[in-house]
């Protein structure tokens, strides 16, 4: 015979057991939709542009050598003048102009042994350098660089310090459209996939954007530049 505690004691029972039922089914539900949520995909948005460099820095080198140092001196200042002559006559400002001070070298000092065999004692040379925003004027006067191997300035081969440079500063003015170019893209990808796959585009899980980059259109025209950036959004996809 039940008593009045037992019966209790099965109501109770059946009341936790209809409650962990009925729990069971709402974490079913949650982990459901849980799980239908992590469907993402993940795309990739591209954003270029070309531009024109806006600074040009162009090294000017030559060497000299002589057994008179006087004399090796006064070559390389009269040489650094028609260098600065050429470029003012291209249309390239004064102030835009620097001119380094003459490296000399006494190959009697440095040499080891007998210095018979050496045949000019001193040897020196300077750079002039460039430093302009009017790219034309500094493309045009490097177009005629020929005139000052006329006027005897044989200009050095450009060695990895002192190679010409085209240099684009304006990124900051440009990102801000490139970025939102870039999302735009990365969602349109994004919405073909989801309309491929019968689903719906839901927010944005996650989203980088990658560095921008400027590199030379290509080796023959380094001073047209090809600004790129990249930027990865991941989505959730809905049924």
């Amino acid at each position: 015979m039940n008593t009045p505690d037992s019966k209790g004691m099965l109501i109770l029972g059946g009341l936790l057991f209809a409650g962990f039922v009925a729990l069971g089914l709402l974490l079913g539900n949650a982990a459901m939709r849980v799980k239908s949520l992590e469907r993402t995909v993940v795309v990739k948005g591209l954003s270029e542009r070309e531009v024109p460099a806006d600074i040009a820095i162009w090294p000017l080198t030559f060497r000299e050598a002589s057994n008179d140092l006087n004399a090796l001196f006064e070559t390389i200042q009269r040489k650094n003048a028609l260098i600065a002559g050429f470029l003012e006559g291209h249309g390239i400002a004064a102030a835009s102009i620097t001119i380094s001070p003459p490296s000399v070298t006494d190959r009697h000092a440095q040499a080891y042994g007998d210095t018979r065999s050496i045949l000019y004692r001193y040897t020196g040379g300077s750079t002039v350098t460039v430093y302009s925003n009017d790219v034309e004027a500094v493309r045009n006067a490097m177009k005629d660089v020929i005139s000052l191997g006329k006027n005897g300035v044989a200009l050095s081969g450009e060695e990895y310090q002192n190679q010409t440079q085209f240099v684009f500063s304006g990124l900051s003015d440009l990102k801000p459209a490139m970025i939102e170019e870039a999302t735009k893209n990365a969602r349109a990808v994004a919405e073909k996939f989801a309309a491929d796959s019968n689903s719906r585009l839901g927010r944005i899980r996650s989203a980088s954007q990658g560095q921008f980059s400027i590199e030379n259109r290509d080796s023959t025209t380094p001073h047209i530049k090809k600004v790129r950036v990249v930027s990865t959004v991941e989505y959730y996809l809905a049924d």
